[in-house]
């Protein structure tokens, strides 16, 4: 059954509902884990799967998704048979009207089954049993389910999402999930349990949470491993400089970073430099944010780009972490 299902990534979330985050990007181009993209996981997940065909409809803004996710070439995409597809949604509600704009797309491949996900749900996982149960259950539509719970990543015929497509307007579904959870339809719904570690992300709470949660060495292990590897953009960095007087422990310290101060319990992205005396605890630092001296940190995210004045003090806490947009200045706040 090689090659025989077409990936379709519906990056359609609203941005606000991922809130800072997503103020000037699709919340698929969200950084995550010190290198990655949300986007990342599930388009790894694919490739790795055999899926050599994977169209993305992503609401704007997009600038940034399109940059990361470029020809295809780091996901081996970039073929002159399928390969990746880029259709940004027109501004409809509903699953099935987005899709129905690209019907040309769907009309036109050869594959018989359709993976369709979401794009924000973090996993490591192979496609292919699912298809396996699918096929041997003569399921109408399968929902990949963890703990009980919607991955919101599905497999049906490219012939059955057609009709649905077409008939949207007469049955009054707009989306997969709309069939799925309609108790009265006459469709064959089935489930396929991933045992694997999972989340999916819905907000900077759950993108904070789960973040945290990577720097177990379990959870890291289950999300990242050699045989199946999750793709990025590459980008080439030197390697990190710790210099005299850092101090380090668990966590995620990605290349290119100037390390100074002490870090704790956090995920650092590139070419971050993290000043003299400063103390980095339970936080994010994405990429090129610069950290002063004699700096406090804790439960905080720092978007890209982002600087910290010497001295100043941000915290947050576990359930609510502060966010700093991308590009902001914070300045140490003056004794009275």
């Amino acid at each position: 059954m090689k090659k025989s299902m077409l990936g379709v990534i519906d990056a359609t979330m609203l941005p606000g509902e991922m809130g800072e985050l997503a103020a000037h990007r699709s919340p698929a181009a969200i950084p995550f884990a010190g290198r990655y993209r949300l986007i990342d996981f599930v388009l790894s997940n694919m490739v790795n799967s055999d899926i050599q065909s994977v169209a993305i409809f992503p609401r704007s803004p997009y600038r940034s998704l399109m940059d990361h996710l470029g020809s295809g070439k780091d996901w081996d995409l970039n073929r002159k048979r399928d390969g990746l597809f880029f259709f940004p949604a027109p501004a409809k509600e509903g699953q099935f009207s987005r899709l129905a704009e690209h019907l040309d797309y769907f009309n036109r491949s050869d594959q018989k089954y359709v993976l369709l996900s979401n794009c924000t749900t973090i996993a490591n996982m192979d496609f292919a049993p699912a298809l396996d149960r699918f096929i041997n259950e003569k399921c109408d539509i399968l929902e990949i389910v963890h703990k009980g719970e919607s991955a919101h990543i599905y497999l049906l015929s490219l012939g059955l999402l057609l009709d649905l497509i077409k008939n949207r307007n007469e049955t009054g579904y707009q989306s997969v999930q709309n069939v799925v959870e309609d108790s009265s339809s006459s469709l064959t719904k089935c489930q396929y349990e991933f045992e694997g570690f999972l989340k999916r992300i819905k907000s900077v709470s759950d993108y904070y949470q789960t973040s945290m949660q990577l720097l177990e060495k379990d959870k890291w292990s289950e999300l990242f491993n050699e045989f199946q590897p999750i793709y990025t953009k590459v980008k080439d960095e030197p390697p990190t400089n710790y210099l005299a007087g850092s101090y380090v422990t668990n966590a995620m310290i990605a290349n290119g970073c100037i390390i100074e101060g002490e870090v704790n319990h956090s995920i650092v992205f590139r070419a971050v430099t993290i000043g003299k005396n400063s103390t980095v605890k339970n936080s994010i630092v994405m990429q090129k944010s610069k950290i002063g001296q004699n700096c406090i940190l804790e439960h905080v995210i720092l978007d890209k780009d982002v600087s910290i004045e010497d001295g100043a003090v941000l915290r947050g806490t576990p359930d609510n972490p502060l966010v700093i947009k991308k590009g902001s200045v914070e300045r140490a706040v003056a004794n009275s």
